[in-house]
């Protein structure tokens, strides 16, 4: 149930498991100069096809960056409170905008924090975690790996693309619930990707947009071959 929002508050993150405040000082050409930025881990993310629904596995969660960001974007500013032991916080208005204000559509992804494993699989483990299928290391193909978040992170995050079928699913996904973790699996037909690519109304990450875009150019002439995909043309 990601709707079912409430007690929502704001606070100072003084020991973070992901991310950790840092202000950096320089000189670059003659000029001191500072930034602040978050040290944090890289990641992987995974577009997946399945081949006998022709559809794309996507996930769907609530992402409160993001629920905030657009409470902050209508105006609904918390007001600061001071909680019992004198910490300070800020509780946001009864008046709380809906979960789905938060919710977004991803690739299937993860963080890298697991110096023993590859990213290929860290992703294969991503992929059994969230949707539920048990995707072979070797059928993960790197797509390419680039900076996220350059201006407050800078990490590096890796994508892959993954093929598979229903034989496939082993299970049915939805993430670790003993982290916290509430994902819904959903599915984009092949044939409807352009117009939930362009669809402002879905929230969705600049990720996804990439990789549809990458699948349009690189997977997408055997499809049309087949008769699966439609000429953009």
């Amino acid at each position: 149930m990601m709707d079912a929002l409430s007690e929502v508050t704001l606070g100072p993150c003084r020991d973070s498991r992901f991310l950790r405040p840092l202000r950096v000082h320089y000189t670059q050409n003659g000029t001191r100069k500072s930034w602040d930025f978050m040290k944090t881990h890289d990641s992987v993310s995974v577009l997946i096809y399945n081949s006998t629904r022709e559809s794309f596995i996507l996930v769907k969660q609530f992402r409160p960056a993001v629920y905030m960001c657009e409470c902050a974007r209508q105006g609904i500013l918390p007001a600061p409170v001071t909680t019992g032991d004198d910490t300070p916080e800020a509780r946001v208005p009864t008046e709380l905008l809906p979960a789905s204000a938060g919710v977004t559509y991803e690739l299937c992804a993860g963080i890298v924090d697991k110096p023993e494993l590859s990213l290929q699989e860290i992703a294969k483990e991503e992929v059994l975690e969230e949707c539920g299928y048990n995707v072979p290391v070797e059928n993960l193909r790197k797509i390419t790996s680039y900076r996220s978040g350059v201006g407050v992170t800078g990490s590096k995050h890796t994508m892959f693309y993954a093929e598979v079928s229903d034989d496939l699913c082993v299970g049915s996904g939805g993430g670790q619930a003993e982290e916290g973790e509430m994902i819904e699996v959903v599915q984009v037909p092949l044939k409807d990707w352009q117009t939930f690519l362009f669809d402002e109304c879905i929230p969705k990450t600049a990720g996804l947009n990439f990789a549809f875009i990458w699948f349009h150019s690189n997977i997408g002439p055997q499809f049309q071959a087949a008769k699966l995909l439609p000429s953009s043309s």
